[in-house]
């Protein structure tokens, strides 16, 4: 049996202590793993190092009794995309792939829902996805993006024109733009 999404967070300012305190920890995980009949997998199991504009990018070689452990840029934790610098753009790439996805989907449905219904959706995925993490990554430089699909999708369940101003669609659907909400 595998124990999945495991996390486990080694802070400290000096390399020696890291490594200390690396060890002690993966032969505590490993012990309570074996208690508990699991077993890690070190084929998928990979470390983030982050990474701060001033600070030291160590190349570390991580390994328990010659297991090595891979490096990653990235990782998917809870439903988000954490990145090395915390920068979230990994994270707004794959929400505007499932928000462009779902804007096509409402334009497509649009001429056969009433306009209450299209709200409907319009909550259910474009705000569920969109609001989801918003509180640790939302006011990044890429979040304007996620707002110009936001518009996109309100024009197109009003069918109005692109010209026509954005603040007057959002009211008329009582929806907060994404900047309104953090």
């Amino acid at each position: 049996m595998y124990a999945d999404d495991t996390s486990i967070i080694v802070s400290t300012p000096n390399l020696e202590n890291f490594v200390t305190k690396k060890d002690k920890i993966y032969g505590d995980i490993n012990n309570r793993f074996k208690v508990n009949q699991l077993i890690l997998n070190y084929n998928k199991t990979h470390y983030l190092q982050f990474n701060m504009k001033n600070s030291w990018d160590y190349d570390l070689k991580l390994n328990y009794q010659g297991n090595y452990i891979k490096s990653s840029s990235n990782t998917k934790f809870l439903g988000l995309i954490i990145d090395d610098s915390l920068s979230w753009k990994a994270h707004i790439d794959q929400m505007m792939s499932k928000l462009n996805t779902t804007c096509f989907v409402i334009r497509t449905i649009q001429a056969i829902m009433s306009l209450e219904t299209l709200r409907m959706v319009y909550f259910a995925y474009i705000h569920s996805i969109m609001s989801y993490g918003i509180i640790l990554g939302g006011n990044q430089p890429y979040s304007d993006k996620i707002f110009k699909i936001q518009i996109r999708v309100i024009r197109s369940i009003l069918s109005s024109r692109m010209r026509d101003l954005c603040r007057e669609l959002f009211k008329k659907l009582e929806i907060l733009p994404i900047y309104s909400q953090y």
